[in-house]
């Protein structure tokens, strides 16, 4: 009888569908821009979205890029970047962005601006488009 009790009263409990990433936490609906690398300006457009759950994209300096996410906030972890394949002079600039995404460990969202940064130091610094 408890057993079938039990059973009854975890159908009547909804499944958890929110967003726990930082997309769920502010960044959604947003298009960030980077703004520095570890103190060092960025002086190329890198552009980063959450466009659905689980998912980010964005503009590199040269290529599309988008990933997946899921571990939940504050923590950033993404899976592999898929990115376009056109050449530019920007592209050491590129390589540089996505490098440091991909070992981007937590996340941090104050007002306008998205923190992301690492257990080594490195911090990446979006803001949010006007």
């Amino acid at each position: 009888m408890i057993r079938l009790a039990t059973v009854a009263l975890l159908g009547l409990i909804p499944a958890c569908e929110g967003d726990e990433t930082v997309a769920g936490y502010g960044a959604a609906n947003v298009i960030w821009h980077l703004t520095e690398i570890s103190s060092d300006p960025i002086d190329a457009t890198i552009t980063m979205q959450f466009p659905s759950k689980g998912k980010i994209a964005g503009k590199a300096p040269c290529n599309s890029y988008s990933a997946t996410m899921s571990v939940p906030y504050p923590w950033f972890e993404i899976g592999p970047i898929a990115a376009t394949r056109m050449a530019c002079p920007a592209l050491d600039a590129e390589t540089t962005f996505f490098n440091a995404l991909a070992s981007m460990s937590q996340s941090e969202i104050l007002g306008g601006t998205l923190i992301l940064r690492n257990d080594a130091g490195a911090e990446m610094v979006f803001k949010a488009s006007e």
